[in-house]
Formats: C-alpha cells, structure tokens, sequence
C-alpha cells in the first residue's frame, strides 16, 4: 500500500503547553447578557489558564459576537468547567451555551493548532491477534505477531513481540483487540520484564483513553471496547473500526484528509461522527462555533404541512414472481446530490428573506439562494468519487491492471460512499451538532418528486416498472407497447437526468430478476430479491439467506446452488433436487462443523433474557468457559440438539465439535430453499409436501443428480 500524503502527526503523549479552549456565550441572540462576571469567575478557577472576550459566531444564522473564550489547563477538564458555566453565572439554564466542547482529543489538538495529520509517507504496520479462547485470561500463551502463531511462556510471547516492535518499528499496531495492549505490559511487569515496550518512546507509558461501554442506537445494542493510546503509534483495534474493517487503510486515509481526525480516531470513529468532524473542519473555515448540545427548535408548521412533510422515500411494491429482461436504474448519490443541486442545508432552509416562498415541493419551504454550508461539505465529496469511480473503470479496462492501485481506489471510493450515504439520514438525528430535521423532510420530498417524474418519463417510454425504491427503479419492456415505438433505455435515461439534475445511471440488466414475497403474506418484501446478470456468471442477491450475516455457510451454499440450477431449469424440481442432496448430507454426518457455525449479536446481558434461546445457551457456554460476552458483540456457536434448553443445545464455534442437529439445519435448508421457490408461488409447506411424498421411497432411491 502506497500513500502519497504529506504531514503525518503521530498520536501525541502530554503536551504541557496545550491549552484547549472552550467558549460560552448567550443561547440566542434575544438574550442580554453581560459575560463579564461569568468571566470573573473563571479567572479565579485552578484549571483555567486564560479567559478573553472575542468575537465569533455562535451558529450559522448568527452573525459575530461577543463570547467569552476560556483556555484550560488539560483536555480532560474542559467538559466539568463548561458544565460549571451555567452554575458559576447568575443566568438560568437555556439562556447560557457552551460550544468547542466535546471533540475528541486528537482531533481537537489537530483543529486548535492547525495541524494537519495527514502521513508524509508509506506507513508500516504490524498485527498483533489472540485467538478468542486468550482472551479471557491475564496473560496469552498464544499470540500471532503479523501471523505467525508464537505459543510458549510470558516471556517467550514478550520476546516476540519486542523484537518485531523493535525491527519493524511500525506506525501502526492492528490489533485483533484493543485489550491486548494492558495485556501485555501486565505480562511484562508480572514477569518482571522492565524492558519492554510497545511505545516509541519508552519512558512514557501506554494510556487507556476510554473505558469499554455498551450502546444502544436505532434500536440495536453495540459495544465498545476499551480503547488505549501507545504514544508515537497509531491504534487499529479490529472489533472496534467501521472504516478500516469496511474499506482498507487507503480509505481511512481519505477520509482523514477530508476530516482532519487522526488515523487512530478516525479508526474507531462511526459514520456520523467523521461526517460531523468534515462538517466542523467546515464550520471553523467559515468562524462558525461547534454547538455542545443540539437545542435546535423545529419550526412551526401547520398539521397538514407536518402530515406531508412526515414521510420517507417513495417506494412501489415490487411485483411478486419471475420478471425477465430486467434493467435497474440508480440515480447516482440521490440524497447528497439532492442537497447539492437543491441548496438543502440547515442554515439556508426556512430562511426569513424569503420565508413567503415555497421552493419545496409539497412542502410550504424556502430556501435561500445563499450557498448552504452542507453543499460545501458534500460537493467536493460527491465530485471525488465520481472522479474515483472513473479513475476505477480506467484501470479494470487496462490490459494490465494495477492490483494494488485498484485495492487504493475501491478503498478510498467506499470509504467516501458511507459518508454519502450517512448524510442525508443525519439530518434527521436529533444529536446531530448541525443536522435539522426540515432538511431531513426536504430531501424526502425531493426524492419523491424525482422517482416520480422517473416513472412517469419510463413508462410514457414503453417501459413497465416492476419496482421501485427511494434512488433505484427496476424495469422491463412493456408487452403492450411495441418495439419500434419503446424509447431507447439510454436516451431515457439521460433525458430523466437532464430534468431533475442528478445522474441517473444503468446500473445493472438482468436475464431475470424474482421478488420475494413477506412471509406469511403475499405482498412483496421491498428488499428481499435476486436476479441473474446478463452475460454473466454472477446473481445480486438483496435479503435472502446467502446475503445474511447469521447464515452458517453451508446453507449459504447449498442456497447458491439452487439458484444455480433455477437459472439453468427454471424448475422447481430441480431446485428440490439441490435440497434432497443437502438434507441427505446433514442427516449422514457429512457436513463439517465448521460450515455450521452461526453469529448472532447479542443484544443483552446474559441475565437480561427471559426465554431459553440459542443465544442464551451459547452465553451460559460462554460464561462457564470464562470467556466474557458483552451485549453488542458477536458470539457464533453450532447447534448440537435444538430440543434442549440448556447450554447443551449448542456448542461454541472454537469447542471441538463432533456432532450437531440435522434436523434443525435441515429447516433452515428449507427456509433458504423457500426463498428461492417463494417467487413462483411455492412456500414451506408444498416443499415439505414434496419432500414427504418423494422421500417416503427412500432416500437411497435417489442418484447423485437428485433424480430418481
């Protein structure tokens, strides 16, 4: 991997001639306030070296004023001194804000001091991982440094480990988790190996910045472990990174050039969080103060405009069944290009110079014709990816391609498709430090406006469409409009893009496409289809069993060959074919137990729950072993006889597993395999009728094509 970055700033130990600064100043422009005694106070106050009166704006619809600047002894007592503000000043609270409070360390050492922290250089890494059966203990027996498995005494593994430090002296340490870090300096002093080190400069020590925690967030429980700073080296912990685990290292690098976050923030960093620090690295340009708390009122609108204005993407049912000569359309980065062409941002919206126009459709919004901030924030994003999309296209169409430059390319195009992606939904958060929730409804009315001219444009071209949802419609030639009068798809397309300013692209064409109904009902799952590509050897699979992260790989598996053999046959037979051969299989002791692991995420502690399920079991295993499970994390185990509710029901993936239930993979043989037929009318019962009738002859009857 090659970068060609200027700047690395490495993650600093204590600075003592760091001050960082918080302000204060009056929530609104309607409140009168004097700071001075506030100020007075603060002057007096142990931690705070400084105060002064400048000028800045508060919020995007202010203008300058005066705010009270307050410059602390060390980064860790900036949010107890800005939650003294309101108690140390005379004014209720709601009349004061704090702003600049609650960035993260590096990133806020990078801001304040105008640092760069982008690498000047390729950078080295070397990987330290335990396996999960280590993890539990205070000291490894095993440990693999850059994969090669080092196994023997403390001071054996911290031999080890020195001498790669020493040699290879990475910037980087990826580790599998963070916890390895204490770990191993425990080890050292225990032992008492007084050498060791992990960090660049041995005379200070590593530093835990975060305890681990457990988080709940749009309805899912997450977990975050603990995380720890090695001075001079970055930190990758591989069970606590979105953007390194999504993309690679020449993604994250992207984004901390866009960010200003340092590698090892940016690492451990979610979505919305990098997307709020490229829109504060936006604010500070502009002089604009980065609010602590999101107090932002929502405007008043009438109950009909709130009923309009409360609803999502337009969505059409898909059409349950079997569609042939399919194209997909997208258009390219609907919501950001949305907020682009548009001018939807949070400081223009409603605006008051032109709050009698309506500019939103369906909506009674303005917008002002002054640029947005957000358009600033995302163009440059939306233009390089396109430009990176481009660059892509170039090199896979070369005769030669360059591996390791597509690699840098789809890494950094990834990493900027999640910050797209998460833009628009980010408006609608009600923790976001610029977000407002009518930008959120704007660009939903939009959307439902351009979808809608879409459909209108195709099917007035001789295309019907089969489905439809938010930024992608599917569709295929009319039967009842001849060939000679259908548009061609292209010209449609580009006249589509023409009118509503956003690219809408071809996508994908398919020799067919099935949409899966709900279960239980006959109306069509929105996101649950598969479709075989045109002129080539490869399905989009959206929802079914092969798609899902909890599917052992043997279903995913047996599921893919049975869209094999529907795209050759078309034929449900053919399809139970596959499942007569995989049941054979399981319930002949031929499957590994290694194809049948499942990873669930688990949701709550283990005393949290009230029925006997899979989960609890595998966390009662898990408990007993003394490996430790924490809500939001992963825990895969095989299923060894489902009638039990014990923690017998299940084995743990790394146990040694000698058996499992077959009758219990074979029901999920048959959910995957009712997926499949689902879309011609075919559900779990006629394929249980089918079985029944064909395998009370035997299962030895069968040959090894399925036929008998």
């Amino acid at each position: 991997m090659k970068t060609r970055h200027e700047g690395f700033t490495p993650p600093t130990h204590s600075n003592q001639q760091y001050t960082p600064r918080f302000y204060v100043a009056p929530q609104s422009t309607d409140d009168d306030i004097d700071l001075t005694r506030l100020r007075r106070i603060y002057e007096n106050h142990p931690d705070i070296v400084r105060t002064e009166i400048v000028y800045q704006r508060p919020g995007f619809r202010r203008d300058d004023e005066e705010v009270l600047a307050v410059d602390v002894n060390h980064v860790d007592r900036v949010t107890t001194l800005a939650r003294q503000a309101r108690q140390l000043s005379e004014f209720p609270i709601g009349d004061l804000a704090c702003y600049n409070v609650d960035l993260s360390r590096e990133f806020r050492y990078c801001l304040e001091n105008n640092i760069d922290p982008i690498p000047a250089s390729e950078l080295s890494r070397l990987r330290l991982s335990v396996p999960v059966t280590e993890t539990t203990g205070d000291a490894y027996t095993e440990l693999s440094v850059d994969g090669e498995t080092i196994a023997g005494s403390t001071e054996d593994i911290l031999t080890a480990v020195q001498a790669a430090v020493d040699e290879r002296d990475p910037d980087i340490l990826v580790c599998s988790t963070s916890q390895i870090i204490p770990t191993l300096h425990e080890m050292a002093t225990n032992a008492g190996v007084d050498e060791f080190s992990l960090s660049r400069w041995p005379d200070v020590d590593y530093q835990q910045l975060a305890s681990q925690s457990t988080y709940s967030s749009y309805g899912r429980v997450g977990h975050s472990p603990a995380r720890y700073n090695v001075p001079g080296r970055a930190i990758i912990d591989e069970s606590n990174t979105f953007f390194y685990g999504e993309t690679n290292l020449d993604g994250v690098l992207d984004l901390v050039s866009r960010s200003k976050k340092p590698i090892q923030e940016l690492a451990w960093a979610s979505i919305g969080n990098v997307l709020t620090a490229i829109q504060i690295c936006e604010a500070h340009d502009r002089g604009v103060l980065v609010p602590w708390n999101s107090w932002r009122h929502e405007f008043y609108k009438p109950m009909g405009t709130l009923h309009d204005a409360d609803r999502g993407g337009f969505i059409f049912a898909p059409e349950v069944g079997l569609h042939e000569d399919v194209h997909e359309l997208d258009f390219s980065s609907l919501y950001p290009n949305i907020i682009c062409t548009r001018n939807v941002s949070p400081d223009v919206i409603r605006c008051e110079c032109h709050r009698d126009r309506s500019d939103v459709p369906g909506l009674d919004y303005s917008i002002c014709d002054e640029r947005g901030y957000l358009v600033d924030v995302l163009q440059p994003i939306i233009d390089a990816r396109d430009e990176i999309k481009a660059a892509i296209r170039r090199e896979q169409n070369r005769d030669d391609p360059d591996e390791d430059r597509l690699e840098e390319l789809e890494g950094r195009s990834g990493a900027l498709k999640w910050i797209l992606v998460a833009c628009f939904g980010y408006q609608g958060f009600n923790n976001a430090k610029f977000g407002r929730i009518e930008c959120h409804e704007a660009i939903n009315a939009y959307a439902r406006e351009i979808l809608l001219t879409a459909k209108q444009r195709l099917e007035a071209g001789g295309w019907q469409v089969v489905h439809g949802i938010v930024d992608s419609i599917w569709v295929t030639p009319d039967p009842d409009v001849d060939n000679s009068q259908r548009v061609d798809l292209n010209v449609l397309a580009s006249d589509i893009s023409d009118t509503v300013e956003i690219r809408l692209e071809h996508e994908a064409h398919y020799d067919w496409v099935a949409f899966v109904p709900q279960r239980e009902t006959t109306a069509g799952a929105l996101t649950k289809y598969f479709g075989k590509m045109a002129g080539e050897d490869e399905f989009k699979l959206r929802g079914i069993e092969a798609r899902q992260r909890s599917t052992p790989s043997f279903i995913e598996d047996v599921q893919r060959e049975c869209l094999d053999r529907f795209d050759e046959t078309q034929s449900p037979e053919a399809v139970l074919g596959c499942l007569k051969r995989a049941i054979i299989k399981l319930h002949t002791g031929d499957v590994e137990t290694e194809q049948l692991v499942k990873r669930n995420r688990v949701s709550r502690p283990l005393d949290g729950y009230s029925q006997n399920t899979q989960n609890v079991a595998a966390l009662k295993r898990a408990r007993d072993k003394g490996i430790s499970v924490h809500p939001g994390q992963d825990i895969e185990y095989v299923v060894v006889d489902d009638e039990k509710s014990s923690r017998d029901r299940v084995a743990l993936a790394h146990e040694d597993v000698e058996t499992y239930d077959p009758s219990y993979y074979e029901t999920q043989l048959v959910r995957a395999v009712e997926s499949v037929l689902s879309p011609l009318g075919w559900d779990r019962t006629d394929i249980r009728r089918k079985l029944t009738g064909t395998q009370k002859m035997g299962l030895t009857t069968y040959t090894a094509d399925g036929d008998r």
